[in-house]
């Protein structure tokens, strides 16, 4: 619902806002201001972005999380977005976006207030090296195995027990 509320009132407040600057100062000079702001956000989200690029670099190759480079780096793109849309009010939230500063409390705002929720799943069939959840069949056993008697399974070998020596098989 608020996406809907979003997408209406955006473009009527955006509507609004032109009528009510090209009433004051006129057309040419409303359409310059629309220009220029694109042409100022274009310059800023471009030496802002390679910023933000670098300090992910940095923070990768130091081994430390990447996650706030990566969430000022899409805060800076969706700047640039709204740089580029014409209009007051995105001109204005898209400049306040490339203030490092709001950028900060934007993201310490949505840290308390986001939830993030782990998601689980369970492949069948491939095994994959790494940490697993325990299986749901009582079942089915996870163990680790040594090989004792490298020489059982040779061709040619002649035994009575074709189970193998493990005494794992059932009979």
């Amino acid at each position: 619902m608020w996406l809907f509320f979003l997408f209406v009132a955006v473009p009527i407040l955006e509507i609004a806002l032109f009528i009510q600057v090209g009433g004051a100062i006129g057309l040419w000079p409303t359409l310059g201001i629309v220009i220029l702001t694109a042409i100022a956000g274009t310059y800023l989200v471009r030496t802002q972005g390679l910023q933000a690029l670098q300090r992910l670099q940095t923070a990768l190759e130091r081994g430390q999380d990447p996650a706030i480079p990566l969430v000022h780096g899409a805060m800076i793109l969706v700047a640039g977005v709204l740089l580029l849309t014409p209009g007051f009010f995105t001109d204005a939230v898209g400049l306040s976006f490339l203030i490092p500063p709001i950028r900060a409390a934007i993201i310490r705002f949505a840290g308390r207030h986001v939830v993030a929720r782990g998601v689980s799943f369970r492949m069948q069939g491939q095994h994959r090296a790494g940490p697993q959840s325990p299986p749901r069949d009582p079942d089915t056993v996870d163990a680790d195995y040594t090989v004792l008697d490298e020489d059982a399974d040779r061709p040619g070998r002649d035994d009575t027990d074709h189970r193998g020596g493990s005494g794992w098989t059932r009979p």
